[in-house]
């Protein structure tokens, strides 16, 4: 099998050292490339706590995080950051440029990236997130899943590894949310782009290939989306799930196993 691009090891973190209760106690996972990995959990189970260390904005207590293969320290998570492309809740907050190229540009001209190729990644970023026709738009006057596929783009434009979403569908409405959520699959499949998402939302979780499940700071279940939401009754399930649950509580004779929405869908079609 091909070498993790994200390796944890023992990952141990505390906000308050004076406090016994760990935020992070003893987390260890291996993420590939190309993979996308959810990691869900109820607030305060420490899943935005390992986001921010996984690209150096916290320092572990102990445990060791490497980036494809390389230890992230001190010394190395200015260069190791780079790796990792991270998207937040609100892409208001994230905003810099008056245009939506202005600002996908703005990093570039930070890492002082020649005009033409600047200009190159721009507008490829902004192809793959399908802004084109808004180049010249003020992102503040966008909608919200456009303002959010405008930050996922300046961050593509620094040609990350990994893309980490924290927690970026929660302002979204359903619309926003479908279109975001088509997108990050189709970067996920066409450009092999590797994705964390930190979410509450279980239809995003259902479409990863991987869902890790946080309690209390430790990884409790880690498995595919059907095999999470079949067997832990106590994570809200994904809409299919969900749906196929209320059917089998009213007797209607439903298949006794998981199914992707695609799957209920051509089910119901039967």
């Amino acid at each position: 099998m091909e070498k993790p691009i994200i390796e944890v090891e023992h990952l141990t973190f505390r906000y308050d050292k004076r406090v016994k209760t760990e935020t992070l106690s003893d987390v260890s996972l291996c993420i590939h490339k190309g993979e996308w990995v959810a990691i869900v959990g109820q607030n305060g189970s420490g899943k935005s706590t390992l986001a921010r260390m996984l690209v150096g904005l916290l320092t572990p207590e102990s445990g060791t995080i490497r980036i494809d293969g390389k230890v992230l320290n001190e010394q190395t998570k200015w260069e190791l950051r780079s790796r990792i492309g991270m998207v937040f809740q609100n892409p208001d907050n994230q905003f810099i440029g008056t245009s939506v190229q202005d600002d996908v540009a703005f990093s570039l001209e930070n890492l002082n990236i020649p005009y033409h190729e600047m200009k190159s990644r721009v507008d490829y970023a902004i192809d793959l997130v399908g802004l084109s026709a808004f180049k010249a738009h003020d992102p503040s006057h966008l909608s919200g899943g456009q303002k959010q596929r405008v930050a996922i783009a300046g961050v593509l434009a620094l040609n990350p590894d990994v893309l980490l979403l924290d927690e970026a569908f929660v302002m979204l409405d359903p619309r926003s949310r479908r279109e975001l959520l088509q997108t990050l699959q189709e970067l996920n499949k066409n450009q092999d782009i590797t994705i964390i998402s930190i979410t509450h939302d279980m239809n995003e979780a259902a479409s990863s290939d991987r869902v890790m499940m946080m309690k209390k700071g430790k990884i409790v279940n880690s498995g595919t989306p059907k095999e999470v939401f079949s067997n832990v009754q106590d994570l809200e399930p994904p809409f299919a799930e969900k749906l196929r649950r209320t059917l089998i509580s009213r007797n209607i004779n439903v298949p006794e196993h998981y199914m992707t929405e695609e799957e209920m869908v051509r089910w119901l079609w039967k």
